[in-house]
């Protein structure tokens, strides 16, 4: 019985080693494709599969051309993602093209579910991640460079350049997920009390309202 119970408890223990790698992304596929269906009802983790399939479910042009930059931050991201490239669904993979005018910045965000890597086609770049133990890593970075942000941490990209740059950027994800720090506290819906910020940030209410009427 001792044996037998031994026996069970290593493999249990050898199920849970190979279902951990799944655990550190997007979960793994069961068959060839899954052409996500973005039309259906159904509700699920992740998206259900088409039925008819062609080879235009697995191609994207959208990386081709820069985005528009005229905005606040000067920058824009075009997402190659199921959300927009149905094709990647259940493949655990997914770009982005992010373009960024003079001055222009991608400001601090995370994506909780994937890392990144960006690869930059032109421009100056000053990026950089900061660690859960306040630790900033940042680099100048330049046309063919690359950098790689780890999964869940705070990152940000700006142009340090006189003309205009842009990246293509890489995540080990079909849908990386984003969340902008800035907009997350200062624009969410229904929106963060205006004391709790301020005492996070060791300022006035009046300075925390004032800063949400920007994000308006």
């Amino acid at each position: 019985m001792a044996r037998l119970q031994l026996s069970a408890i290593a493999a249990c223990a050898v199920l849970l080693a190979l279902a951990a790698p799944s655990l550190a992304g997007d979960p793994d596929m069961l068959q060839d494709v899954c052409v996500a269906d973005l039309k259906s009802s159904i509700k699920l983790n992740g998206f259900p599969c088409k039925a008819d399939i062609t080879a235009d479910d697995f191609f994207f042009a959208g990386l081709k051309k820069a985005g528009n930059t005229n905005n606040p931050a000067g920058s824009n991201v075009t997402a190659a993602n199921v959300q927009s490239f149905p094709g990647v669904n259940t493949l655990g993979v997914s770009m982005a093209r992010i373009d960024y005018a003079p001055g222009g910045q991608n400001p601090p965000h995370t994506h909780p579910r994937a890392t990144e890597i960006i690869f930059v086609l032109e421009g100056v770049l000053e990026v950089g991640f900061i660690t859960t133990a306040n630790k900033l890593f940042t680099k100048t970075i330049t046309a063919g460079d690359v950098f790689v942000f780890p999964r869940g941490l705070v990152h940000f990209q700006q142009n340090r350049g006189h003309g205009p740059a842009s990246v293509i950027a890489g995540f080990n994800s079909q849908l990386q997920g984003t969340q902008a720090i800035a907009t997350t506290l200062f624009a969410a819906a229904p929106p963060v009390p205006s004391d709790v910020l301020a005492k996070a940030f060791r300022v006035g209410t009046e300075d925390i309202d004032a800063v949400k009427a920007k994000f308006k």
